[in-house]
């Protein structure tokens, strides 16, 4: 399981050019630093878990109809905090395929996010027969499957789509002409569906890779060291956003204004 930070603008970080051009326009909706969070999580037989997605508001609004196979929440401060992680293991986890009948105990890997760690979800993480596997800091490109090779691609797919969606004219104008973010409905519906579309031997692959699920005669060692597409992600917010040396600056920085300010700003076509 990882948490990780998004955007409402997903430009490259590639662009075609002339040579020698020293200023290079690229077509955005102003939303490059508009955060909100998206969670992941797998299973090492490559069963991908429901993603959840947090903006940072209030409340949701009630007329909006999102869309199924994912869960969204809101949050004052868009990230996911104790309460989130108590919520996440108990709907997701638990609610994974075979958990209820079987009732075995599981491994969970994740980050030192200090939402991670503390004594309430170490005592519901036993509850449930959970044992946790935190990984120590600076560690996660190393061993976080999703870190390593699940977060990038996904992020990918999420990125292709909002460049297509930007080509395709379909964005809102404010009354001044300018564009407007995709909604918050458009981009849950990105996000599980760039989710789903991560091939399922990918995720088998990544644990490998890992070292977690390898078979235990060493026949699979060699995953470790295999120099192939599996390129960790490389979001500049994703090492320092959900650790435990984030600092209320830092994250307020990130996670600067609500989606609702900017809706409360829309003033028609």
């Amino acid at each position: 399981m990882d948490e990780t930070p998004m955007t409402f603008d997903l430009p490259s970080n590639r662009t075609v050019a002339s040579l020698g051009d020293k200023t290079v326009l690229l077509r955005t909706t102003g939303n490059e630093k508009n955060h909100f969070t998206v969670v992941l999580s797998c299973l090492a037989n490559g069963t991908k878990l429901r993603p959840v997605i947090i903006f940072k508001r209030k409340t949701l609004p009630k007329k909006v109809n999102f869309p199924p196979r994912i869960t969204v929440r809101a949050h004052v401060k868009g990230w996911m905090d104790e309460d989130g992680t108590k919520k996440w293991l108990e709907e997701v986890w638990n609610g994974r395929p075979g958990a209820a009948l079987k009732k075995k105990p599981s491994l969970l890997v994740w980050d030192m996010f200090r939402a991670h760690t503390s004594d309430d979800i170490k005592i519901l993480a036993k509850s449930s027969q959970v044992t946790l596997a935190v990984i120590p800091g600076g560690l996660t490109s190393v061993l976080q499957p999703l870190d390593v090779c699940l977060n990038k691609p996904f992020k990918d797919r999420v990125r292709k789509m909002w460049c297509e969606w930007m080509s395709s004219g379909q964005a809102r104008l404010t009354k001044g002409g300018n564009m407007m973010k995709p909604d918050i409905e458009l981009i849950a519906k990105w996000v599980r569906d760039a989710w789903e579309e991560i091939p399922e031997d990918m995720v088998k692959h990544a644990f490998k890779k890992c070292g977690i699920s390898n078979a235990m005669d060493g026949s699979e060692d060699s995953a470790l060291y295999e120099d192939d597409s599996c390129d960790s992600d490389d979001c500049e917010l994703c090492d320092n956003v959900y650790d435990d040396n984030l600092t209320p600056a830092t994250a307020e920085a990130l996670f600067g204004h609500t989606d609702e300010e900017e809706e409360s700003s829309f003033e028609g076509f």
